[in-house]
């Protein structure tokens, strides 16, 4: 019995032909005793291949998370600009680059000294001419917001300012030669209308809307002539372009320099221009007088400065098409968060335009193609190693042969 059983064990073509007879019934017994197991077994698999699954979903859409993250960041942002508002008269579009992007330059060299990342400053060769057009592309796109929010409702700087994503995905799609489906440029396309739902702009909806719309930097309606709005309408769509080319240039650059390299540089090149714009057009820079005052500012500063890193990972990890649709992600995030500190309930257009967003966001990071398995691709560099280990072990052999003979 024990040579049958040492056989049945050791047979090569055990798996195939089955156990043999004398095993028989101690197999059977075996699964007879272990049903319990097995349902056990089997509800662990379940569980296992459903965080599996989730764990797939989240790689494949890990870069709409970070772009999505970063919109949060930003509302936040948002929130402390209006209460800094609230607080003391505004400060100008110049000044709140300049603060912002101080906070972001000063923060990310700082990291990239203490963590020892190279060239801190210029970032590696072969990007660098990118990092300028991220900087100066990225300035633009600052100030033109922000100046189209002095002279515009919030609503309808909210319209030209999610007409980036549009514009990125088009840019991707022409200069990067990435895909940009037509599955894609429809969830772009419904987004764009639940973003028009949500900000309901007087230019569509007429001037019958009563909601305040508290917007940063504004001034009232009235004193607003139709040379400053056309001018803030022009330089809303600077403000487009400019952040187009920053998140086109984001994505070319990839994962070739650090996230915090392309920071350094928009925040480098945006506290230069703000700083040459207050001195040119004699702009005061108003001095904090209160606590409070002075807490909002470096809030904006540290919201500001982790939403653009977690933007630039993102960018990184996904296409400008997809990357684009999480950048919608804001509206929603601004409409929760004005709820919470500002009281305001959002109407039914606004329900109604948060739901056809986050429903495009989802279909979009839903109908993903799955990219192959990093395990699978693991496994080709093993089996390369391990044949490039034999041949020259074969080599090896074949020269002490000779050197034999």
């Amino acid at each position: 019995m024990t040579s049958t059983h040492t056989h049945t064990a050791l047979g090569p073509n055990y798996t195939e032909s089955g156990p043999q007879q004398d095993s028989y019934g101690s197999v059977v017994q075996g699964e007879s005793a272990s049903d319990p197991d097995d349902l056990n077994t089997g509800g662990q698999g379940k569980l296992q291949r459903g965080v599996e699954m989730a764990r797939d979903v989240y790689h494949q859409n890990v870069g709409l998370l970070l772009v999505a993250g970063a919109q949060l960041f930003l509302s936040f942002m948002n929130v402390a600009v209006k209460k800094l508002n609230r607080i003391d008269p505004p400060v100008t579009a110049l000044q709140l680059i300049i603060v912002r992007m101080s906070i972001t330059w000063i923060c990310s060299v700082t990291f990239m000294l203490a963590t020892g990342v190279p060239d801190p400053l210029r970032g590696p060769e072969g990007v660098r001419l990118l990092f300028v057009v991220r900087g100066l592309s990225g300035f633009f796109g600052l100030f033109g917001i922000y100046f189209s929010l002095k002279y515009l409702s919030l609503s309808d700087a909210t319209v030209l300012t999610f007409l980036s994503p549009l514009c990125t995905a088009a840019a991707g799609a022409l200069l990067l030669g990435e895909k940009f489906s037509r599955k894609e440029a429809f969830a772009g396309l419904v987004s764009l209308c639940g973003v028009v739902l949500i900000a309901r702009p007087p230019f569509i909806f007429g001037n019958d809307n009563k909601e305040p719309t508290g917007g940063i930097l504004e001034i009232s309606a009235g004193d607003v002539t139709p040379e400053q709005r056309l001018a803030a309408v022009g330089m809303g769509l600077v403000g487009v372009l400019g952040a187009t080319g920053a998140y086109t240039s984001l994505r070319a650059i990839g994962k070739r320099a650090h996230p915090l390299h392309s920071l350094v540089m928009f925040s480098f090149y945006s506290v230069a221009g703000a700083s040459i714009g207050m001195i040119a057009t004699d702009t005061p820079f108003i001095v904090p007088t209160r606590l409070e005052w002075l807490g909002m500012l470096i809030m904006i500063g540290v919201f500001g400065f982790f939403a653009q890193i977690l933007l630039t990972m993102g960018l990184a990890r996904e296409t400008a098409g997809r990357a684009s649709m999480g950048m919608y992600s804001q509206i929603v995030f601004a409409t929760i968060l004005e709820r919470v500190f500002f009281h305001t309930v959002p109407s039914v257009p606004s329900f109604i335009g948060t739901f056809m967003i986050i429903s495009c966001a989802l279909y979009v990071a839903l109908t993903k193609k799955s990219s192959p398995s990093p395990r699978k691709e693991a496994k080709k560099p093993v089996v390369l190693r391990d044949e490039e280990r034999g041949l020259l072990e074969r080599r090896s052999e074949d020269s002490d042969a000779q050197k034999g003979i």
